[in-house]
């Protein structure tokens, strides 16, 4: 009986691991083509195009495998990942792992990101209420993203009709 407990307990974690990594892949590509549906300000054209993670390993290396060797435009797609909120620095987009309490550290992310033309995409429920400009979130059973083109536009930048018109966008 308690070999079948514990296998019963492995299988489940196991399904349950392996639907939080076809999770982060897609939040990986999401973000990935969210990068089109901006219009990112020239400041934000020039050099290597950052992609900073946030305490997020499974997106993070989603994100890694899907940039090798890819560029935006001219730039060079590069992916840094940030252990701590100390280490945040100049990005284009930070993802932000749902782990992290955003509504607490939202401020001191926004001033380590300078205020400007950074994407700040979340995975906590209510982060539009805090700043973050794309959120995550799961609605009967499905990955969605929530939008704030307000919060966008205090980074200076907006977000394309394309983007708003996707049909899993939940317009704030």
């Amino acid at each position: 009986m308690k070999k079948v407990i514990f296998l019963l307990l492995v299988v489940c974690s196991s399904v349950t691991f392996a639907q939080d990594a076809q999770v982060a892949k897609y939040k990986a590509m999401f973000t990935l083509n969210f990068i089109r549906y901006i219009n990112w300000p020239d400041a934000s054209v020039k050099g290597d195009f950052v992609i900073g993670v946030l305490k997020d390993k499974a997106v993070l290396g989603n994100l890694q495998s899907q940039t090798l060797g890819k560029k935006f435009g001219y730039q060079n797609l590069v992916v840094k990942e940030f252990k701590k909120i100390e280490d945040v620095s100049d990005c284009q987009i930070l993802y932000i792992s749902g782990n992290l309490n955003y509504s607490k550290h939202a401020t001191t992310l926004k001033q380590k990101l300078n205020n400007k033309n950074s994407l700040i995409i979340t995975d906590t429920e209510g982060a539009t209420d805090h700043g973050s400009m794309i959120n995550f979130v799961v609605r009967d059973g499905k990955l969605k993203f929530e939008i704030s083109a307000a919060n966008a536009s205090q980074f200076g930048l907006k977000y394309s009709n394309s983007l708003t018109a996707l049909s899993n966008a939940i317009i704030k």
